[in-house]
């Protein structure tokens, strides 16, 4: 169970490494599709960075925390807990 643990730790550590760079990825894709149709200001670009990398790591963020919560083992002990003992 431990060994199980630590690879869903690693697995997900290098998940949010990837959403990470798909996220930055993506806000520069953004602001250079917004370039070619109107000046930069700087508070345009703060509210697309934010609205754009916070989405993402939060969209693909809480997948990656679900594969983790499956691959860990956390939702079979909980439905263990759950589980009368004559369905064990």
């Amino acid at each position: 169970m431990a060994g199980e643990r630590a690879r869903a730790w690693a697995e997900f550590r290098r998940m949010i490494l990837w959403i990470a760079l798909a996220g930055v990825l993506m806000v520069a894709g953004s602001l250079w599709y917004l370039s070619l149709y109107d000046a930069l200001y700087p508070s345009a670009i703060a509210a697309t960075v934010g609205g754009v990398f916070l989405s993402t790591l939060l969209g693909c963020g809480l997948f990656a925390a679900a594969f983790f919560s499956d691959k860990s083992g956390h939702d079979r002990s909980v439905s263990d807990a759950t589980t009368h003992e004559e369905e064990r």
